[in-house]
């Protein structure tokens, strides 16, 4: 018998679930079901994704606030879910006070790391929204292949980006012109770590070669480091000194979240 571990993708708790998330979490749901039949062990484990700036733009427009609009949308996916079939072991909420407190627990352990360091840089503003950007609320003109992008990736060209590299940035909730303010942040030395993340895809039999080839481009053509804090109003605290009015950034609060998944698997499924 083999431990299994089924991964879900977590639905932004911003509005309802549509055919297209469907069709990318059932197949999740069946490789748990295959595994089970022939006697493995399994955990199928997803929740929903209530933290971030969708939601609390959501939120705003509704004049309510992200932790009801939230709760109202996991509500509505799990009876989804339930209806549907779905096999979950675990589905629970990153809102939760037990994500949340593992995700502080897990911070706390990583700035205490030699990967983790403070830097003042700018950080996408919206004057009429009156809100701090995440990246991908950016768009603008891509500065390597021209083509219209959003601020963390270029979709075109596969460029990583960062909105202060975009040429023309704009919101893109309202559309106007950004501007950019200096903010102090944490950030993780991921240039740092390019020689172990090189022998690990390099050495890693079961990876696909389009999937080696398509990481080592990133690996050679060289490593951002990223923030891991943002100037936000909704999401976890950053459990710092100093950084008290500053939230932990979505993707990384994500990363932890399958760890507090597998510590809950002898729970009941929902």
């Amino acid at each position: 018998m083999r431990n299994i571990l089924v991964g879900g993708a977590w639905p932004y708790a911003n509005g309802s679930l549509h055919l297209g998330h469907i069709a990318g979490l059932l197949p999740g749901d069946v490789i748990a079901r295959y595994h089970r039949a022939i006697g493995d062990k399994v955990y199928y484990v997803s929740g929903s994704d209530c933290h971030g700036t969708p939601v609390a733009i959501r939120a705003k427009n509704e004049n309510k606030s992200p932790q009801e609009v939230s709760d109202y949308y996991h509500e509505e996916f799990r009876d989804c879910f339930e209806r549907l079939g779905f096999s979950y072991d675990v589905y629970t909420k990153t809102s939760s006070e037990e994500h949340k407190n593992f995700v502080r627990q897990f911070h706390e352990k990583l700035y205490k790391s030699n990967y983790v360091y403070e830097k003042e840089a700018p950080q996408a503003y919206c004057d009429c929204c009156n809100n701090f950007l995440a990246d991908r609320f950016v768009t603008g003109k891509c500065p390597k292949c021209g083509n219209d992008t959003r601020g963390d990736q270029c979709d075109f060209c596969g460029t990583v980006l960062e909105p202060e590299g975009l040429v023309d940035p704009v919101c893109a909730i309202c559309g106007n012109r950004i501007s950019f303010k200096n903010a102090t942040h944490l950030y993780i030395a991921i240039s740092k770590m390019a020689d172990q993340l090189k022998a690990l895809v390099n050495n890693n039999p079961n990876w696909r070669k389009n999937a080696i080839s398509f990481t080592n481009r990133y690996i050679n053509e060289g490593l951002k480091d990223r923030a891991l804090t943002r100037d936000l109003d909704w999401g976890i605290d950053v459990p710092k000194e100093g950084f008290e009015d500053k939230k932990i950034y979505i993707w990384a609060e994500k990363y932890s979240g399958i760890f507090i998944c597998q510590s809950n698997c002898g729970r009941t499924k929902w």
